[in-house]
């Protein structure tokens, strides 16, 4: 099995960097490039830069995944369909970007009504098929129907959280591929083979991630557009789901948790008092306009969510019973 693993990423980085270059000269023939926001003025440099690079890793994992599961793979292929739904709405909306030449695809309300629609089938399906059972380091919560909106709430806040990371060159996929790691080692040990699948479908996504930070890290080649990042949070809130390991997610992923905190505060702040927080929102640009450069940010970013992902999975190894 630890083979299995192993393998599933190596081919999908493989996979990955033979998909990313015909995509980047796509991207770049066709001017899939999305403008920069105008109050960003330290990424000015980086207008023209293509998008939509998600489909780099969304297509990697996927075929590097199904040539790896076995036996019941359902919720890993399930994991990958939602992953999916979400990419199409991301798409839709990096889409009309690129097509109207400005910053703005699909409205807020529109946005919010496709990933509530897509994780209200996935809440209904997880209450009638999988169960109602939340778990954090052995210890079990039954949520009775009440599972359905808070899979609801969790879709939302993952994809939005893992959207408002999608910042700086290299950030979003870096972090999520350090969670996803040590997600996927956690699924490992927790055993079983539905689970096992779960953590094929999360090593092949950190294969994937590892081939886009080739193109996508400093300085960006291409960005992943809100076609990588939304299927990135879904694909990340569907393996939490499935696994029953939704809590886990905001200690391994508080930057995720820090990111969206941040970008809402400084909303609400600024809607009562007219004044900022945060230099700019979310946190990162914030380290940025205090003169951190990005990839010092990165680097940092990297390493808190490695140290959460190893105590958390240290946690559960001692659960296990393999410590």
């Amino acid at each position: 099995m630890l083979l299995r693993y192993f393998l599933v990423c190596l081919v999908a980085v493989v996979v990955g960097i033979i998909i990313g270059f015909p995509m980047l000269a796509f991207c770049k023939r066709l001017k899939f490039s999305q403008p920069i926001l105008h109050y960003v003025d330290k990424h000015t440099a980086k207008s023209g830069t293509p998008t939509m690079g998600g489909l780099i890793f969304i297509a990697s994992s996927i075929i590097s995944t199904l040539f790896f599961i076995k036996g019941q793979a359902f919720w890993a292929i399930l994991s990958l369909i939602i992953m999916l739904c979400y990419g199409m709405l991301g798409f839709l909306d990096d889409f009309l970007k690129v097509r109207f030449h400005h910053n703005e695809g699909l409205k807020p309300y529109q946005k919010i009504i496709g990933q509530v629609g897509i994780s209200l089938v996935v809440a209904l399906y997880t209450y009638f098929q999988v169960g109602s059972t939340i778990d954090l380091f052995g210890v079990s919560l039954n949520m009775g129907i009440f599972i359905i909106p808070f899979i609801m709430i969790f879709f939302v806040a993952v994809t939005n959280s893992v959207n408002l990371m999608d910042g700086l060159d290299g950030l979003c996929a870096s972090v999520s591929g350090t969670y996803l790691l040590f997600f996927g080692i956690i699924l490992a040990v927790i055993g079983g083979q539905a689970f096992s699948n779960l953590a094929i479908a999360a090593f092949g996504m950190v294969g994937s991630l590892i081939a886009y930070l080739l193109f996508n890290g400093y300085p960006a080649k291409i960005f992943m557009g809100d076609t990588g990042s939304l299927a990135l949070g879904g694909f990340i809130a569907s393996l939490a789901v499935f696994s029953g390991l939704e809590l886990i997610l905001p200690i391994m992923g508080l930057l995720y948790v820090l990111t969206a905190l941040s970008d809402i505060l400084q909303v609400l702040h600024y809607k009562r008092t007219h004044k900022r927080i945060f230099k700019m929102a979310p946190l990162h640009h914030h380290f940025e306009q205090l003169g951190v450069h990005e990839n010092r940010i990165v680097a940092i970013y990297i390493v808190i969510t490695f140290m959460l992902g190893a105590s958390c999975l240290l946690g559960y190894m001692a659960v296990m019973g393999v410590l």
